[in-house]
């Protein structure tokens, strides 16, 4: 068994579950509406989480390890 991650996925798994949740629901193609109901939020709020969840995605992808203080504030 390949237990390799890509660096993309271990990042998404470093990131607080809302944004991590939020990516991955987006990435799979799901309603806005249905992402919040999941998300338990509210339609107004969807576009400035996502803001926040590929900030802090690209901030885990950076090689030098910056990415920690990233998702401090949630």
């Amino acid at each position: 068994m390949n237990d390799s991650v890509d660096p993309r996925e271990a990042a998404l798994r470093r990131l607080p579950t809302s944004y991590s949740l939020a990516l991955r629901l987006r990435e799979a193609g799901v309603e806005p509406e249905l992402m919040c109901e999941y998300l338990r939020i509210e339609p107004e709020a969807l576009a400035p989480l996502l803001d926040i969840a590929e900030a802090k995605l690209a901030c885990a992808l950076r090689p030098d390890g910056s990415a920690e203080a990233a998702w401090e504030l949630e």
